[in-house]
């Protein structure tokens, strides 16, 4: 796959209680960081890709997210506005990690971009 799944993320209005919710339904370690606004980071296990679990960002709605692999995020962006889709979130960065951009699809699903 060209351009793979690297994360995902479930994002809610309580994002205490979600991690709480999630660590007992599927035994998942997450690992929580305040630093980061008490972002929750689920580890990849058995062949699975890690993801997190998060607080909703002001104007979003609560849902899943996937992070899509790329080597340009404002190339891809303009690749997804070009049928229709909606730049969201600009590139921004992950201090040590790397950096991410968001947009909407042709039916306002949210989709995540990362360049590591």
């Amino acid at each position: 796959m060209a351009n793979p799944v690297v994360h995902w993320e479930v994002s809610g209005k309580d994002q205490k209680k979600l991690q709480e919710f999630y660590a007992a339904l599927f035994d998942w370690k997450v690992d929580v960081h305040e630093e980061m606004g008490g972002y929750g980071l689920v580890a990849g296990q058995e062949g699975g890709i890690g993801g997190g679990i998060a607080g909703t960002q002001p104007g979003a709605s609560p849902g899943v997210t996937i992070f899509v692999q790329v080597d340009d995020l404002q190339a891809s962006l303009d690749k997804a506005e070009s049928p229709g889709g909606k730049t969201v979130m600009p590139p921004s960065d992950i201090p040590g990690v790397g950096s991410f951009a968001m947009f909407q699809d042709l039916e306002d699903n949210a989709i995540g971009l990362f360049k590591g």
